[in-house]
């Protein structure tokens, strides 16, 4: 017995479903993000206060492969800059530019939100508040707190996880008919409060205002080895988690009902990868400070430039996000030396614009 007319164009549509998916990853994509990465290495070690050639510090990167023995040309003092100075903070920066994009690209598939960022469920406002009391209660205390190196970063951390906890909590209050709109409107509220709470402290405070807002604004400078140890367990385990999963964002963008009959579960998929970003937000946050834009930019330019399948986006948002922020850090520290110019504020400059064009150009996703 045939199917009924009815029944045939679903048939049609499911038959057809396979063709219309996004094209993946492309290898020249993929080649292109890990060359960037490896410009951004060898520019970041490069360029400074004391300039070295790029050739001699190519060779003597490659010189810490084990068996690789290449004469450098570069003295030991210059050897030790690379190693011991620039390199760690290069590092740092390719993992927390990697992080943050990787979130940033992860929430806008999560929220269908083009403007969605890693800082979206309170993150920063945990992390700030978290910092401003650790650097406040520490001045009172004379400095003990402060004083011990782990003390901001475990603080940022700690507050950064505690309000997503918060947000969480207070999005699936509501029950059963929880969303993803709801939960953002509880992120706002929670970094409403926590603001607030910070604002309280800078007031009654004021001689620690600009220890906080150095934090705050973002650096990468007091960066060493440690500080890459701290968050490479994290952005191994968030870059694990979310590409593992990067299939179900595609999957999501089509909306629940199409998710659930093809098998997935649309809530938990959904509370994996928030869970999974918010994570390496914070551990970009705690070594770091609050770097802003850079999970709106480079999202947003992969999807422009290699396509709109989250298999593509995710995947080269990590590199290239890790590549735009050690860049980014280059310019920070030799536009105005020798003093350095927070790179918050250089990623403000560049990301205010770029979020407007993202406004005007999505206004219709937004509607």
């Amino acid at each position: 017995m045939t199917g009924s007319p009815a029944q045939a164009p679903p048939a049609r549509r499911a038959g057809t479903l396979p063709a219309s998916r996004p094209a993946g990853l492309r290898p020249r994509w993929l080649a292109a993000g890990v060359a960037a990465v490896l410009v951004a290495l060898v520019a970041g070690v490069s360029l400074g206060p004391v300039s070295l050639p790029p050739g001699s510090v190519a060779a003597e990167l490659l010189n810490l492969i084990p068996g690789v023995r290449l004469d450098s040309g570069l003295s030991e003092r210059e050897i030790a800059i690379v190693t011991e100075l620039r390199l760690p903070r290069v590092v740092l920066g390719l993992l927390v530019g990697g992080l943050l994009a990787l979130a940033g690209g992860c929430y806008q598939g999560v929220f269908r939100n083009p403007l969605a960022d890693p800082y979206l469920l309170g993150v920063a406002a945990g992390a700030g508040l978290a910092v401003t009391a650790v650097i406040t209660l520490g001045a009172g205390a004379g400095g003990a707190l402060t004083g011990l190196p782990l003390t901001i970063p475990l603080a940022a951390f700690v507050g950064s996880i505690g309000a997503v906890a918060m947000t969480y909590l207070l999005g699936v209050s509501g029950g059963r008919g929880r969303s993803t709109a709801t939960l953002i409107l509880a992120g706002v509220a929670v970094s409403a409060f926590l603001s607030a709470g910070q604002t309280y402290l800078l007031q009654r405070n004021s001689d620690s205002i600009q220890q906080v807002y150095s934090w705050l604004l973002g650096r990468l400078a007091t960066a060493g080895w440690h500080d890459v140890r701290l968050v490479l367990p994290y952005f191994l385990l968030t870059a694990f988690v979310v590409l593992l999963h990067r299939r179900e964002l595609d999957v999501l963008s089509v909306g629940d009902d199409e998710a659930t009959s093809l098998g997935l579960h649309p809530q938990r998929s959904r509370y994996l990868l928030i869970a999974a970003a918010s994570l390496g937000t914070a551990a970009a946050v705690s070594a770091s400070g609050l770097i802003g834009f850079v999970g709106i930019i480079v999202p947003h330019t992969v999807r422009l430039l290699a396509g709109s399948s989250y298999r593509v986006i995710l995947p080269l948002s990590l590199l290239f996000g890790g590549a735009f922020l050690a860049l980014t850090d280059v310019v920070a520290r030799t536009a105005a030396a020798p003093s350095e110019i927070p790179i918050g504020v250089v990623t403000a400059l560049l990301g205010g614009p770029f979020f407007v064009l993202v406004l005007r150009t999505s206004r219709r996703m937004l509607g």
